[in-house]
């Protein structure tokens, strides 16, 4: 039989064949992904081939194979370098949930992100939330924000999921999609969710004041079938985020703005460092492009972890 990856805890995974039928499956032996060095072998999306066995009168389902991804996230892993953790496959979009303050959401995550999922080429939607909570000031760096990311092509949405602001916007977006929802833990997230499906039900739960440094637990994604012709899958928060296995010298075709600026490099090889004649750092001078955009590619250049948190999930 062949289904898809609804949910995954850890040792079991809840698979929907396609003849509609959910059954809950384990994995046949160890799994050897060809490429892939990951912590989990099987992630939600996934599409897999299993059997059915019967043990003690219950059915469950043997995984033996799984297809190959159109696409996956993946991010490092804690305190393993060489491993990766794949958050989810198969995915048609992304909606990267970003707020100013409780909690904050600083550019150096927005860019890791976006730079991952430019490589899978997966298309990402900046979804800047709880507009309805700021002031002036925080409204004018959401501005500054939504200037400098829709300046290099990505769509930005500002939405309140308590005031049922642009959420039809987001679901139209959905529509005939699998879509990913991403942010860190409390940035409402479930909530909107939950206003885009009122019947998934999903539990919130209040932001807590502490982001202590090293915790991990394993959590992980779901995958939900909407009544609007869309599929979402829900994750959990992130603190932080790894970049995977990005060349040096391919890094900067990750940045829209520096790609484009790279033919005129006086170097074909040029990575906007310390090379004469360097596009990209011209147009820094000039204030084209961002500042805290190079800043970004400069600490990933530099293999540096993202210093206000950790690289762990909530």
């Amino acid at each position: 039989m062949t289904g898809i990856v609804y949910k995954s805890t850890g040792s079991w995974y809840q698979v929907k064949s396609h003849e509609g039928e959910f059954y809950n499956c384990r994995m046949k032996g160890k799994f050897r992904l060809k490429g892939i060095k990951s912590t989990n072998p099987i992630a939600v999306g996934d599409v897999v081939d299993f059997e059915l066995e019967t043990k003690n009168d219950e059915e469950t389902g043997v995984i033996n194979n799984i297809h190959e991804r159109k696409n996956c996230i993946e991010r490092k892993s804690v305190n393993l370098s060489k491993q990766t953790h794949i958050i989810a496959s198969n995915i048609d979009q992304v909606f990267l949930l970003i707020t100013i303050n409780n909690p904050p959401t600083f550019t150096t995550f927005i860019d890791r992100f976006l730079v991952s999922t430019r490589a899978y080429r997966i298309d990402t939607i900046l979804v800047f939330n709880k507009i309805d909570s700021y002031q002036i000031e925080e409204r004018a760096e959401i501005l500054y924000l939504k200037d400098v990311y829709e300046a290099i092509g990505y769509r930005c949405v500002e939405v309140s999921a308590t005031q049922n602001k642009n959420v039809d916007t987001i679901k139209e977006m959905m529509t005939g999609k699998t879509s990913m929802f991403v942010g860190h833990s409390g940035v409402g997230k479930t909530t909107l969710v939950n206003a885009i499906e009122p019947s998934l039900d999903l539990k919130t739960k209040a932001i807590s004041e502490q982001h202590k440094q090293g915790q991990h637990t394993t959590t992980f994604a779901e995958l939900f079938e909407l009544s609007f012709d869309a599929k979402i899958i829900d994750t959990p928060g992130i603190k932080g985020f790894g970049v995977v296995d990005i060349d040096k010298e391919e890094l900067g075709d990750y940045f829209p703005e520096f790609f484009a600026l790279k033919e005129h490099c006086k170097f074909n090889n040029c990575i906007h460092v310390k090379e004469p004649n360097c596009a990209v750092k011209d147009a820094l001078e000039e204030e084209t492009i961002s500042w805290s955009r190079y800043k970004s590619y400069l600490q990933i250049l530099e293999g540096e972890e993202e210093h206000y948190r950790t690289d762990i999930w909530e």
